[in-house]
C-alpha cells in the first residue's frame, strides 16, 4: 500500500507529493548502487560495464546524495508526505553507512554470474524519466496518475525481470545454436551481411517480428502457454510500467524463438544492438498511456493505440493485434483490429482477476484449480 493507497490523483506542486517521491526513489538508488559497488563481479552486467568510468558513477551517486537530502528535508518540511521523506533520507544514510562514493572499486573477474543490478537502475532511471515525460506531455487518460493502482507491483515485475537478465539471456542464447545449428547457410549469411545497414536492419525486425507473432499467438491459443501469458494481460491500466508485468519463463521462452532467424541468417552485431534498442523502446512506448497521432504510419508500424487494442477486454479485440513492430503482420494474417480512431476504454482478462501479488502471479499458471471457463482458460 504506502505510496500507492496515499498518491491517488496527479502529482501537484508544493504539497511535497513530487519531492516525498523523488526521496524514495533517488534514495532507493543510492543503495542499490553501493550494493553494486560492493560486488560489481556479481550485480553488473558484462557487456555494460565496459562503458562505465568509475569517477564519473562516483560524482552521479554523489549529486543523487545531495538531490535526495534536498527533496528528503523539504518533504519533511512541507509535513503533509513525511514519511517519504524521511524514507528517502533513512535510504541515503544506509547507502552512507555502506560507504557511498567512496567505496573502493578495484579488478576483478569477468566471467562470474551475475544478476543485473546496474542494468536495471540504468534503465529505470532512463526509461521512468523518458515516459512518464511523454505520458505527461501527450496522455491518453489525462486523470491517470503516475502512481496508479497496482504501480508497485508492476515495478516488483521490472526489478525482477532486469536482475535475471543473465539467467534470461544464457537459456536464450543457448537455445538457437543448439537446436538450430543445422539450419544456418553460410551463402545466405555471407548475402545477409553485404546489405546497407539500413536495410539489413529492416530485414531482421521484420523476420524477428514474424517469428514474434508466432510466438505471441500461440501464447494465446495454445491453453497451457495462455496461463503464463494471461499474467501480462491483467492489468487494468496501462502506461509505461505495465509492459513489464510478464512471467519470466514466457520472456525466456520469446526471447528463445525470436533469436532464431537472427541466429540463422548471422546478421551483424551492429544491426542486432540496434535491434535490441529497438525493441526496448517499442516495447515500452506500446503500453504506454501516451495518444499521438501517427497518420498514415499506424498502416506500417505498431502504435500505442493498435497495442492498446491488444490488450482490452472489449470482445471484438480478444486475441488480435499480435504484432511487435510492423502492424501490417496482423493485417496480412486477418488478426488486425480496424479500431480508425477509437481507444479502448477497459482492460485486463475477461471473467477473472489474478492476484496482485508476484509470488502469486509466479505460481498461479501451474495451478489448474485457478482455471474456470472464461477468457483465462482458452
Amino acid at each position: 500500500m504506502g505510496i500507492e493507497s496515499k498518491v491517488s490523483g496527479s502529482f501537484e506542486v508544493g504539497q511535497g507529493q513530487i519531492s516525498g517521491f523523488l526521496a524514495v526513489f533517488l534514495g532507493s538508488l543510492n543503495l542499490l548502487g553501493v550494493i553494486a559497488f560492493h560486488f560489481p563481479e556479481y550485480l553488473s552486467t558484462p557487456e555494460v560495464r565496459k562503458a562505465y568510468d568509475v569517477e564519473v558513477l562516483r560524482l552521479v551517486m554523489s549529486i543523487s546524495i545531495m538531490a535526495t537530502v534536498f527533496f528528503g528535508c523539504f518533504t519533511i518540511f512541507r509535513g503533509q508526505f513525511r514519511r517519504y521523506g524521511l524514507a528517502g533520507l533513512g535510504l541515503t544514510f544506509l547507502c552512507l553507512l555502506l560507504g557511498g562514493p567512496f567505496v573502493p572499486v578495484g579488478d576483478f573477474p569477468d566471467n562470474t554470474p551475475y544478476i543485473g543490478l546496474d542494468w536495471l537502475i540504468l534503465d529505470l532511471v532512463g526509461s521512468a524519466f523518458l515516459f512518464i515525460m511523454i505520458e505527461k506531455a501527450f496522455p491518453y487518460k489525462k486523470d491517470q496518475p503516475i502512481l496508479r493502482p497496482q504501480w508497485s507491483l508492476d515495478g516488483i515485475h521490472f526489478a525482477i525481470n532486469h536482475l535475471l537478465i543473465g539467467a534470461s539471456l544464457l537459456v536464450a542464447n543457448a537455445f538457437a545454436p543448439t537446436f538450430f545449428s543445422w539450419a544456418q547457410w553460410p551463402v545466405v549469411q555471407r548475402f545477409v551481411t553485404s546489405l546497407p545497414f539500413g536495410i539489413e536492419l529492416f530485414l531482421c525486425v521484420l523476420v524477428a517480428d514474424l517469428f514474434q507473432y508466432v510466438a505471441h499467438r500461440s501464447l494465446h491459443e495454445v491453453p497451457w502457454l495462455w496461463r503464463l501469458h494471461a499474467v501480462h494481460h491483467c492489468p487494468e491500466k496501462m502506461d509505461w510500467l505495465a509492459g513489464s508485468r510478464q512471467h519470466f519463463f514466457e520472456l525466456v521462452m520469446t526471447r528463445a524463438i525470436v533469436l532464431v532467424p537472427i541466429f540463422v541468417l548471422g546478421f551483424e552485431k551492429t544491426v542486432i544492438d540496434a535491434y535490441v534498442i529497438i525493441v526496448g523502446i517499442q516495447a515500452v512506448f506500446n503500453h504506454a498511456n501516451v495518444r499521438i497521432q501517427f497518420g498514415f504510419l499506424k498502416n506500417i508500424i505498431v502504435t500505442p493505440q493498435f497495442h492498446h487494442w491488444h490488450h482490452s477486454s472489449d470482445a471484438a479485440a480478444i486475441d488480435r493485434n499480435y504484432a511487435a513492430h510492423f502492424s501490417f503482420i496482423d493485417r496480412l494474417f486477418g488478426t488486425e483490429v480496424k479500431a480508425d480512431e477509437e481507444w479502448p476504454k477497459e482492460y485486463g482478462i475477461v471473467g477473472r482477476q489474478l492476484p496482485a501479488n508476484y509470488i502469486a502471479h509466479f505460481t498461479y499458471p501451474f495451478k489448474p484449480s485457478f482455471w474456470t471457463k472464461d477468457q483465462s482458460a482458452k
